[in-house]
């Protein structure tokens, strides 16, 4: 089912409207969703938080209703939780333009950031869930044509060390006292290059190189705000090398089936090659997002 993203004028009525439901409850619970029977979840990121697949009308790609942000809220769903999602994210987006915004979304006054930070102020007396998809966009640049660039590796890497920061300092600034936020890592969707031949290989070795990089400093900036990092490298089993039998190409390691299985990598085109997940990757990634919550929901 494809999804629509809401206008921003929709978008701020919605807040307005939110400003005006009586709290929930008056106990206050810091830096921790509290398992009633409304939590307000603001998913905010890139393409991947929208839950972007190749579609027959954008084989490309484009935001759908499949996300890990929806899978989320049916895991919630199902222990009694309502998870009220809104989803600003938009496809493409880096720390730099989450924050300055002059993107194909935010072409306005307002970014990502001051979006989620007036979503804040206006839920400050809730209970909120936030998520965080943020950093692969800044190094894909870096990997293009199937080659790591290694001095444009170190650049973008030195600005996520600085934009990430502020990022989360203004959101935690706004945050009221009942707001869990959860970060994100990457899996490694250049894995599947390990099936075109020597060459492919090489690369899909010197990528997990740089994805393991960029998962460590998210892990460290995340963590330097004592925000929980969500482990989905682990979960796609980026470093299992183990081998295992596949149907479509035989003996290959785990991780190169793992992101077979978990996106569109490896899918004939018109769909494929795409780094984006498919429903069984966004299922995945909702499962690593539900582990790392303080309270279970």
């Amino acid at each position: 089912m494809i999804r629509r993203r809401p206008s921003k004028a929709a978008w701020l009525s919605s807040l307005v409207v939110a400003m005006l439901v009586a709290p929930m409850l008056a106990a206050p619970m810091s830096a921790a969703v509290r398992k009633g029977p409304r939590i307000y979840y603001l998913d905010v990121g890139a393409s991947v938080s929208v839950g972007v697949q190749p579609t027959p009308l954008k084989p490309k790609g484009q935001p759908t209703n499949e996300g890990y942000a929806n899978r989320l809220v049916t895991l919630a769903a199902a222990k009694g939780v309502h998870l009220a999602l809104t989803q600003i994210g938009c496809p493409g987006e880096s720390t730099l333009t989450l924050i300055n915004g002059r993107n194909p979304c935010y072409k306005s006054v307002d970014t990502q950031l001051s979006d989620a930070v007036a979503y804040l102020r206006a839920h400050h007396n809730r209970d909120v869930l936030i998520t965080i998809d943020m950093g692969f966009n800044n190094i894909v640049k870096c990997l293009a044509n199937a080659h790591v660039n290694a001095s444009c590796v170190a650049l973008q890497m030195g600005q996520l060390k600085q934009q990430l920061p502020v990022i989360l300092s203004r959101l935690t600034k706004a945050e009221g006292p009942n707001v869990t936020l959860a970060g994100l890592n990457h899996y490694n969707p250049y894995l599947a290059n390990a099936l075109n031949g020597n060459r492919g290989a090489t690369f899909a070795r010197s990528s997990t190189l740089v994805m393991t990089q960029l998962n460590d400093v998210l892990s460290k900036m995340y963590h330097s705000f004592k925000i929980p990092v969500a482990d989905v490298a682990k979960d796609f089993a980026t470093t299992d090398q183990t081998p295992v039998a596949t149907k479509a190409h035989g003996v290959i390691p785990t991780n190169v089936a793992r992101v077979c299985a978990l996106t569109w990598m490896c899918a004939p085109k018109p769909y494929g090659p795409n780094i984006h997940p498919n429903d069984s990757g966004y299922k995945v990634i909702a499962r690593s997002i539900m582990k790392v919550l303080p309270v279970s929901i």
